[in-house]
């Protein structure tokens, strides 16, 4: 069985159009509290899961492991009042604005919002491969609705709101709409493959099915034609992450989920592996792209070996949880709830509420795409092939 995203013809044609790619190289904290008349960017559109999501779910549409995002403390650090994001504070993506000088991005679920300078279709707990698959395989429980595919037809809708309807009938209006703009595909996938621990389907199919549907959007969105610029990123590493580790007192189980964990690592490593390799394909198959892959599993794992470095104290224990212990995890008391409680200083922690992360682990995360070594390629040579093009 092969699944894929199914490209609408407005998106398919509108792949002519151009989207310049560039990313600022100055220091986020200098970027986020100085004023800049320029702006490399006039707007970003953002796809992905929770990770990017920035309000597109709230506590009775998301996750059901995670109900209670519209409550404090969630948003406490920066925003002081809930957002719907699923950390304290800003998400990677919220960074990046700030650095290209530009407002955060709204949520497309939100009407009353201003989206003249982008807009975010990122959906927590989204997979990358299509509902039905889950459906089908019985593998259903815990489960948004939403896919690339939905986050796909949202953006076909946004589209039509803007009078585009293809690169030929309104050129104006999908120019208005693409030029110099950002198209971010944020983490996609883990999900896929957490709804399909224990059950029947082989990690291989869901790994093939995931990558094929990511490879598929990537085209549908822009990449296969020359001009346009995407920013990718790959999937976290899994084995530092509570949820996936549930604390158990038993050696045996203690053993076994260490297995679990190196097991759901290897997954990721090659997910990644095969990620990169088919972008590298996209790369020699359409050379006037700029195609950019951010790693995040690797900055990940420079952060948690530098932790000291970064101000982190606690790598693994939960800030916002229940229970105590090693760390601070209970999927019946998540945070948010009245029986969980938060730490007092979040920034010291890089692990927010036992899947996602906290404020200053995303800054940590997006200063090492936009300043760091950990996007291919570097940032910085996109500004110099804009102003080597005019």
């Amino acid at each position: 069985m092969v699944i894929s995203l199914l490209c609408s013809p407005r998106i398919t044609l509108m792949i002519k159009l151009t989207i310049i790619l560039l990313i600022l190289s100055s220091p986020i904290s200098a970027y986020a509290t100085t004023n800049h008349p320029h702006h490399p960017f006039k707007s970003v559109y953002a796809f992905g899961d929770s990770y990017t999501d920035t309000g597109n779910t709230r506590s009775n549409t998301g996750p059901s492991g995670f109900m209670f995002v519209s409550n404090l403390p969630y948003g406490a650090t920066f925003f002081h009042h809930p957002t719907n994001r699923y950390s304290d504070g800003r998400l990677v993506i919220d960074f990046v604005a700030q650095v290209l000088s530009l407002p955060f991005l709204p949520p497309y679920l939100d009407p009353k919002a201003d989206k003249s300078s982008g807009v975010n279709f990122a959906v927590a707990g989204s997979t990358a491969i299509v509902h039905s698959f889950f459906v089908k395989n019985n593998m259903t429980i815990n489960i948004t609705p939403q896919s690339l595919q939905t986050q796909l037809s949202w953006f076909n809708k946004f589209l039509e709101g803007k009078g585009c309807k293809d690169s030929y009938a309104t050129p104006r209006e999908c120019e208005a709409v693409f030029h110099d703009a950002l198209i971010w595909v944020g983490e996609i996938g883990a999900n896929d493959y957490a709804y399909s621990f224990g059950s029947s389907v082989p990690t291989k199919t869901i790994q093939k099915l995931a990558i094929n549907s990511v490879t598929a959007f990537l085209q549908c969105v822009g990449i296969a034609e020359k001009g346009r610029k995407v920013c990718g990123r790959s999937r976290p590493t899994t084995n530092r992450v509570p949820n996936v580790v549930h604390v158990s007192r038993s050696s045996y189980r203690r053993q076994r989920q260490r297995r679990v964990c190196r097991s759901a690592n290897k997954q990721s490593d090659t997910h990644n592996t095969i990620l990169k390799a088919k972008l590298n394909l996209f790369r020699k198959q359409f050379p006037q792209s700029v195609i950019v892959y951010a790693d995040y599993y690797n900055a990940y794992l420079t952060v948690i070996k530098n932790a000291k470095k970064y101000g982190f104290k606690e790598l693994y224990k939960v800030c916002c949880g229940y229970g105590g212990g090693t760390y601070n995890f209970n999927y019946f008391n998540a945070c948010g709830s009245p029986s969980a409680t938060s730490c007092a200083n979040p920034s010291q922690y890089i692990n927010w509420d036992g899947v996602h992360l906290t404020e200053a682990m995303y800054k940590a995360m997006a200063d090492a795409f936009v300043n760091g070594t950990y996007s291919q390629p570097p940032f910085r040579s996109l500004l110099s092939k804009k102003h080597s093009s005019g």
